[in-house]
């Protein structure tokens, strides 16, 4: 693994995405499988997330050293933002809307001012 995927700066990120990954299965995968009972949904959606958590904990920890707690979750949302796209349009087979990417990049424009700095 490259090195600088350890420091506190990347660290968080590549933590945060695999997290995203494991949370948008548990969250949304069970749609493939509308059949299936919801307790077992449930269950299987839990048990994912909470492999998700032993990824988005120690991302918070690590990046806390570095990034304010605003900033971590503006890193999360984006990220999630990505990752649900990818998800829908791969996993679920929903289209990608032209309305979707304007919001999303709405979204990244907050994102833009969480990490510009102070506007003076």
């Amino acid at each position: 693994m490259p090195q600088f995927l350890l420091t506190p700066q990347a660290a968080p990120i590549v933590l945060l995405l695999l997290s995203n990954v494991f949370m948008t299965f548990a969250w949304y995968g069970h749609l493939k499988f509308k059949t299936a009972p919801l307790w077992t949904a449930v269950m299987v959606s839990w048990g994912i997330a909470l492999v998700e958590y032993w990824f988005a904990v120690p991302a918070n920890r690590i990046g806390s050293a570095v990034y304010s707690a605003a900033e971590l979750k503006t890193i999360q949302e984006v990220i999630t933002l990505i990752v649900f796209a990818v998800f829908s349009v791969l996993y679920l087979k929903q289209p990608f809307t032209l309305n979707y990417a304007i919001g999303f990049c709405l979204i990244g424009a907050g994102a833009f001012f969480i990490f510009r700095g102070p506007l003076d």
